[in-house]
């Protein structure tokens, strides 16, 4: 009876830290919200952005404001809560801390699909924007397949440290054809798409929020919906099939899940990575291991991330730093640190 009350108890305190820890994550994010709105190559002042959200600016900073800054980033939350989200189920589903889709080629079979899209057509029609999601989709499928037949063996199944190897072979030749194929455009669609696997986040306005959005509206809730089986699935094979859990059809679902999230944002971001490594990571050491305080909290620490990012590469406007180069210039340290530390 006490072993049940001192369980009970320990559930009370890990669900309440999980959301002291998001208040102060969105808390955060309002802040650094409101200081982007004050960067860029036109400064508003305080005054000023809290006068044009009220009606009360001039054309040209509500012009500023609402077409060009809030779309930017909103979007910036947004891919950032949906890389990490998928960084967190494809660390659940594998078991393995490197697992990222940036990492692992998921970003760059979706980058891709979206390259080959831009070099032969311009996003300058509604139909477009909203196609490149399920385009990205496509790619990112296509690479995540590849990695899973090649790092899956009969006999063992998905060998955690394999699939992520596999992932990075795969990401580099991916990323070699793409080089290649860069060499072949004419200079203007060539510093674009330059500047787009950098990972900028290019797509800012409200038609790309718009493509953005039901992905994340639709995917987000499922995987949380799922959040048992990821803790089942954290517990390895045996335990899990122990326990009832169909391993493979959990895995291929989840797996559609995260690629979905990973190929939306990067539809509209550019080649982004070392969110999903980063945020689960440190969702897990503040608030644990079960995966239904993880999945949203990694959310708010993925979106924070972004936005963070942005912010700082906006400060920077000779030329502006793309976010993606300010998330690598933090994640590649971090990956290697993790790396050496899986090792020991």
């Amino acid at each position: 009876m006490t072993s049940q009350k001192n369980k009970q108890h320990s559930q009370v305190r890990k669900a309440r830290r999980a959301g002291l820890v998001s208040v102060i994550l969105v808390f955060l994010i309002i802040i650094i919200f409101f200081i982007s709105l004050n960067t860029g190559s036109i400064y508003l002042t305080p005054k000023e952005v809290i006068f044009t959200l009220f009606g009360q600016g001039t054309e040209q900073q509500a012009l500023i404001l609402f077409d060009f800054r809030l779309p930017r980033m909103i979007i910036a939350l947004l891919v950032g809560m949906g890389l990490a989200i998928s960084g967190t189920v494809l660390q659940g589903i594998v078991r393995n801390p490197l697992a990222d889709p940036g990492i692992i080629g998921i970003n760059a079979g979706a980058g891709l699909s979206i390259m080959l899209f831009l070099s032969f057509f311009a996003v300058t029609t509604t139909i477009s924007v909203f196609l490149m999601p399920f385009l990205a989709f496509f790619g990112a499928a296509g690479a995540a397949l590849i990695i899973y037949l090649l790092s899956y063996k009969r006999s063992e199944g998905i060998s955690p440290m394999r699939l992520v190897l596999t992932g990075i072979a795969v990401a580099a030749g991916i990323n070699a054809l793409m080089i290649v194929l860069t060499l072949r455009l004419n200079p203007e669609t060539y510093q674009f798409l330059a500047t787009w696997l950098a990972g900028s986040i290019w797509g800012s306005n409200w038609q790309f929020v718009l493509a953005l959005l039901p992905w994340l509206v639709i995917l987000i809730p499922f995987v949380y919906s799922k959040a048992t089986v990821l803790n089942i699935l954290h517990l390895g094979e045996e335990t899990s099939i122990g326990l009832g859990a169909n391993l493979e059809k959990e895995r291929r679902v989840l797996l559609a899940s995260a690629v979905g999230l990973a190929a939306a944002s990067v539809s509209v971001s550019g080649g982004i990575g070392f969110i999903g490594l980063i945020a689960p990571h440190l969702s897990r050491q503040l608030v644990g291991d079960k995966h239904e305080y993880v999945i949203p909290v990694s959310g708010f620490m993925g979106a924070l991330l972004l936005l963070l990012a942005d912010m700082i590469g906006g400060f920077i406007k000779q030329p502006e730093v793309p976010a993606g180069i300010i998330v690598a210039v933090i994640g590649a340290p971090y990956f290697l640190y993790l790396l050496a530390r899986l090792k020991d």
